[in-house]
C-alpha cells in the first residue's frame, strides 16, 4: 500500500523523486534496467515465453539499487513510496529517451 502521508500526488512527488536521482550514473543505471525491463516484456510476449516476467524486477530494480546505494549514495524512494516511485522511474525513463530530462544534473 502507497505511503502517501507526505505526497498527495503523483505530480508533488516527482520533484522529489528527481532530487533523488541527480548523479548521472544513477540515471543512467536507471535507464538501462527500464530499457532491460521493457526488452524482457516485448520479448516475453512476443515469443510467449512468460517465465522472462519473472526478471522484470530484477533487471528494473537491480540496476536502479545499484545506483542509488553505490553512485547516488541515498535509499531508493521504492521503499518509501512503492507506486510513486515505479510511476516515476516510468516517467524519468520516457523523460530521459526524449531529451526532455538529461543524464546530467
Amino acid at each position: 500500500m502507497e505511503n502517501s502521508a507526505r505526497y498527495k500526488s503523483l505530480r508533488a512527488f516527482y520533484p522529489f523523486y528527481l532530487s533523488q536521482h541527480l548523479n548521472p550514473t544513477c540515471r543512467l543505471l536507471h535507464f538501462l534496467g527500464t530499457s532491460i525491463f521493457f526488452l524482457l516484456l516485448l520479448v516475453g510476449l512476443v515469443t510467449q515465453q512468460y517465465s522472462l516476467f519473472l526478471f522484470m524486477p530484477l533487471a528494473g530494480y537491480g540496476f536502479a539499487w545499484v545506483g542509488h546505494f553505490f553512485f547516488e549514495k541515498n535509499k531508493p524512494a521504492t521503499f518509501q513510496y512503492p507506486l510513486y516511485s515505479l510511476l516515476s522511474d516510468f516517467g524519468l525513463y520516457f523523460e530521459l529517451l526524449l531529451g526532455r530530462e538529461k543524464f546530467r544534473p
